[in-house]
C-alpha cells in the first residue's frame, strides 16, 4: 500500500477518536453551550480537516486504474451509475432490513441516525458532515483505499466481503451489520464497475441526504402515520370485543 494512503487511515482514525480531547478542549473554549453543541460543533471541525488533509494526500493520485485493473467508464455511463446507484443502494438496504427483522427479530431503526438527527437539531451545519464529508471519507477509506488495494491482489468478493465488514463495524451498531455491509458491497459494485470513486460517493452523499430529508420534512407525516395505525388497531380491539 501507498504511503499516502496509510496517512489517510491514520488521519482518518486520529479524526474518530480526537473528540475525546477535542470535544473538552471546545468546552474550556466555551465553543458551544450545551453537550450537543459541542460534539456537533467539534465533528464538523474534526471531520472538516480530516477531509482536507486527505484530498491534500490524494491531489497526484492516479491510483484507480491500475488497482481495478482496467480503464474509467465514460462520463455519460458513471452518471447512469451514479444515479441508479442510489436506487441500488437503497434497494439493498431494505432487503437487508427485512432480513435482520424477519429472521433475527431485530427491529428497524437506528440509534446512530436518531443521534445524528439530535445533534443537527443542535447545530444544521452538521448535515455538511452527515450528507457529504462523511460519505466521501468513508469512500475514500473502505471503497478507494481498502476495497482497491485488496481487490487489486485478490478479487471482488473477497475484497467486498473484508472492505464492507470493516465499514459495517465501524459504524457502532453490530445488529444492524447486514444493512451497513449490504451498502459496503453496492458501493464496491459501482467503484469496480465504473471505476470512478465519484460514483459511489455520489450514491452515498444522495442516499444520506435522502435519510436526513425524510427525518426532519417527513417527521411530522411519518408520527402522523404512527399515531392514525395505533388509533386503528385501537379500534379494531374495541369492535373485536363488540363482537365477541
Amino acid at each position: 500500500m501507498k504511503k499516502n494512503y496509510w496517512f489517510i487511515i491514520l488521519t482518518y482514525i486520529v479524526m474518530q477518536f480526537s473528540g475525546i480531547v477535542g470535544i473538552k478542549l471546545f468546552a474550556l473554549l466555551h465553543i458551544g453551550n450545551t453537550n450537543a453543541e459541542l460534539v456537533a460543533y467539534w465533528t464538523i471541525f474534526s471531520f472538516t480537516v480530516a477531509l482536507i488533509i486527505t484530498l491534500l494526500l490524494l491531489r497526484n493520485d492516479r491510483e484507480d486504474a491500475r488497482l481495478l485493473r482496467g480503464e474509467p467508464a465514460s462520463v455519460g455511463s458513471s452518471i447512469g451509475w451514479a444515479i441508479g446507484g442510489v436506487f441500488l443502494a437503497l434497494f439493498a438496504q431494505m432487503i437487508a432490513a427485512n432480513l435482520e427483522m424477519y429472521l433475527f427479530g431485530i427491529e428497524p431503526g437506528s440509534e446512530n441516525t436518531q443521534t445524528i438527527v439530535k445533534l443537527i437539531k443542535a447545530s444544521s451545519l452538521l448535515i455538511i458532515v452527515t450528507s457529504v464529508i462523511g460519505p466521501i471519507l468513508e469512500e475514500i477509506i473502505f471503497r478507494k483505499i481498502i476495497f482497491g488495494v485488496i481487490y487489486h491482489r485478490s478479487n471482488f468478493v473477497i475484497a467486498a466481503l473484508i472492505s464492507s465488514f470493516l465499514f459495517s463495524i465501524l459504524h457502532g451498531e453490530p445488529e444492524h451489520f447486514l444493512i451497513y455491509a449490504s451498502m459496503g458491497f453496492t458501493f464496491a459494485f459501482l467503484y469496480v464497475k465504473t471505476k470512478r470513486i465519484i460514483v459511489p460517493i455520489f450514491a452515498h452523499v444522495a442516499m444520506n441526504t435522502l435519510v436526513i430529508i425524510m427525518q426532519f420534512v417527513l417527521a411530522d407525516q411519518i408520527e402522523n402515520l404512527e399515531k392514525t395505525l395505533e388509533q386503528m388497531e385501537q379500534m379494531q380491539v374495541i369492535i373485536g370485543g363488540f363482537l365477541l
